[in-house]
């Protein structure tokens, strides 16, 4: 179906045509349109016009006025202070506008792009026999949520899950296992993916300790790692047991946090290893890089460090390795000129800024990212406890994802199950799942992806205040309405009917959808949709105590307030889907 134009865009454009009737010149000029408390809308781009003709404001402003056609859309104007104008758009506009959005039931009048492009988006970085852990979640969840927003909106998605899979560690854990076989004897036995990765997880801590210890194991361990390089055969099985171990675990997380990963999008470093010596190649013979004390560098004009030397990027180290540089500048080639990406998305910590922006600005000076290419690094902030700092265990080790996520699901249960009034267990414990990854997703999600936030599961599975659970209850409310509607009663439109101050402030920010999820696809800003689906439940919340919708004073209002209800109930469960957040029927 067509895009469906907004009251914003009406109105804007009504104002525009008014604008240039009365200044020819004003032709293209933005009235900066926005929405305000005064009136529905508020014009304040005619005191910039009024300047730049040497004319008054606010007589401008009433010049302007003369010239907008009131009837259909707008119902009334008014100048007011130095030359703002406050719009009221009339009741029928917005119900019709509605309608419209209501006769798109996939997409609620959300454009797709004209012109869509392609976006890798790098995202949920897990390392192979490692655990995963709190530091995880924020990139798993931000990325996918602005994939699906991306994806949403007409962009070529194509994600890449650039996980750790390659390098020292490995030449280290399978010497270590070499000489320690019994340490990961569990072939025979029923073993989760959970439990195979704590075994491993613990062999790469014990790995680690010898290797830093012993200095005869960390030679064995470096020969193993040039066996691996090489292509060793017996030393490339026990390698790949590690990834294929790893890869059940990851699954089984990522399926905890209701997302879909599929295998493909796994291309770990390992997937760039034909590449890095042809990288360095080019790099060196175009003189972006140089040689320095037998590493291969690339040197920036203002990055120094503490004592005021050039701090470089080192693509190749001294003994031949290569870095992590090397690998992601390889991953920039395949995705540019491979995968044809115009825009490259990194969605990775905040403290990997200064890497990333060394490896984008020598990917420039190859020309591997030209001015039609983009590269972004979304960086995200911390998670910190309730103390402000780093969430940590009490013991001060990292928390492990899996266990906060079990945590969360079994005190949404518990909030569940309180509020259940013919649920079974069954649906208790599918309801406490939803609820409680819903929790952890979207106190993630409310919060500017650059800003660190507290890990409160408190506070986070609360009815009250801004929650994922307090959208999920207000969801699950109206579908109730819904369903307690008499045999015979449909949600229908009626435009001619006047609207309570409640239903117009409802109505108008059900309309503004699509300029959100388009906004926060652009900015990859998933908070902008978090902020604008509180906002539409805390509406929602008061219509519902100002205006009664099955006892509304006439058929025709019940069937205007039931479809009120039902799009909103739309608007709601689209836009937490694209936070990747369930809304159940119940709660």
């Amino acid at each position: 179906m067509a895009s469906v134009t907004s009251l914003t865009d009406s109105v804007q454009q009504q104002l525009a045509t008014a604008l240039t009737a009365t200044r020819p010149e004003a032709a293209g000029a933005d009235p900066l349109l926005r929405r305000s408390d005064r009136a529905d809308f508020q014009a304040n781009g005619i005191l910039a016009l009024a300047k730049k003709a040497k004319a008054n404001p606010r007589e401008l402003a009433a010049e302007v006025v003369a010239h907008l056609v009131t009837g259909d859309v707008i119902q009334d104007v008014e100048v007011s202070g130095p030359g703002f104008l406050n719009i009221t758009v009339t009741d029928g506009a917005i119900t019709r506008n509605l309608a419209a959005r209501y006769a798109d039931a996939e997409r609620l009048g959300v454009p797709l792009a004209e012109r869509p492009g392609t976006t890798v988006i790098d995202y949920a970085q897990p390392n192979v026999a490692k655990e995963m852990h709190v530091g995880h979640l924020r990139s798993a969840v931000i990325g996918d949520s602005v994939a699906q927003l991306l994806e949403f909106t007409g962009e070529n998605v194509v994600r890449r899950h650039h996980i750790g899979d390659w390098g020292t560690q490995f030449g280290m854990l399978i010497q270590y296992l070499d000489e320690h076989p019994h340490e990961l004897d569990h072939e025979d036995a029923q073993v989760s993916g959970e439990e195979a990765m704590s075994n491993l997880d613990r062999l790469y801590k014990a790995a680690r300790k010898l290797f830093d210890s012993d200095e005869e194991f960390k030679t064995r361990a470096r020969r193993r790692v040039v066996d691996l390089q090489a292509g060793d055969p017996d030393t490339l099985a026990m390698w790949q047991r590690f990834v294929d171990e790893s890869k059940i675990y990851f699954f089984s997380v990522f399926e905890k946090l209701d997302m879909e990963i599929q295998d493909a999008d796994i291309v770990g470093e390992s997937g760039y290893n034909d590449m890095l010596t042809e990288t360095c190649r080019l790099l060196e013979e175009s003189g972006v890089a140089v040689r320095s004390e037998g590493a291969l560098c690339v040197f920036f004009d203002d990055i120094k460090g503490p004592d005021g030397k050039p701090v470089p990027l080192i693509v190749q180290k001294s003994d031949g390795g290569f870095g992590y540089a090397a690998t992601d500048l390889s991953a920039i080639r395949d995705r540019v000129f491979h995968l044809k990406a115009d825009t490259l998305l990194y969605v990775v910590d905040a403290r990997q800024a200064l890497h990333f922006r060394m490896v984008f600005e020598t990917a420039r000076r190859a020309g591997w990212l030209s001015d039609g290419v983009k590269a972004v690094q979304l960086a995200f902030g911390t998670v910190l406890g309730k103390d402000g700092k780093p969430f940590k265990t009490r013991e001060g080790e990292t928390v492990r994802l899996v266990d906060l996520l079990d945590e969360a699901i079994e005190r949404a249960s518990a909030v569940v199950r309180e509020k259940a009034q013919d649920l079974s267990e069954e649906e208790i414990a599918e309801r406490g799942a939803q609820v409680g990854i819903g929790a952890v997703k979207y106190a993630d999600l409310s919060t500017s992806a650059n800003r660190d936030y507290k890990f409160d599961l408190d506070q986070m599975v609360s009815l009250n205040g801004d929650t994922s659970v307090y959208l999920q209850y207000a969801y699950a409310r109206i579908r109730s309405i819904l369903r307690k509607a008499p045999e015979g009663v449909r949600p229908a439109a009626r435009p001619e009917l006047a609207l309570h101050a409640a239903e117009r402030a409802l109505g108008l920010h059900v309309d503004a959808f699509a300029e959100v999820v388009a906004e926060a696809a652009r900015e990859f800003a998933p908070h902008k949709l978090a902020a604008y689906l509180y906002q539409l439940a805390s509406l929602y919340t008061s219509f519902y105590d100002k205006c009664p919708v099955l006892k509304a004073e006439s058929p025709e209002q019940v069937a205007n307030r039931l479809f009120l209800c039902d799009l909103t109930a739309r608007t709601l469960h689209r836009g937490m889907a694209l936070l990747g957040i369930r809304t159940p029927e119940r709660l």
